[in-house]
């Protein structure tokens, strides 16, 4: 059984004790989450497919951990002007498991 849900403006296709990276939520390490914005619902002989989501349906999840990606470094330059600008970013991320599905 697998579905695809929205979570923080982002869409993921997700399976049940699976874990993933998804931008960060709000909530403590080890609580329980939910997500009732499902797109798609599938069992392997039956898919169901929202307008725009199902209704009555959620995802439960467990947060794991928040922690940052790798960083992304932008460096701009301009030849023989000396103008050279270095930054990084790191994008803060959730790690959840997904416990149930419907």
């Amino acid at each position: 059984m697998f579905a695809v849900v929205n979570i923080a403006g982002e869409q993921f296709k997700v399976l049940e004790n699976v874990k993933y990276y998804v931008p960060l939520l709000e909530g403590d390490v080890n609580s329980e989450v939910s997500f009732d914005q499902i797109l798609l619902l599938s069992d392997g002989k039956k898919t169901e497919i929202g307008t725009p989501t199902i209704n009555g349906k959620a995802v439960q999840a467990k947060i794991l951990e928040h922690l940052k990606d790798d960083k992304v470094i932008v460096f701009k330059k301009k030849r023989r002007k000396s103008y050279r600008r270095f930054k990084g970013h790191r994008q803060p991320l959730t790690k959840i498991e997904v416990t149930k599905i419907g």
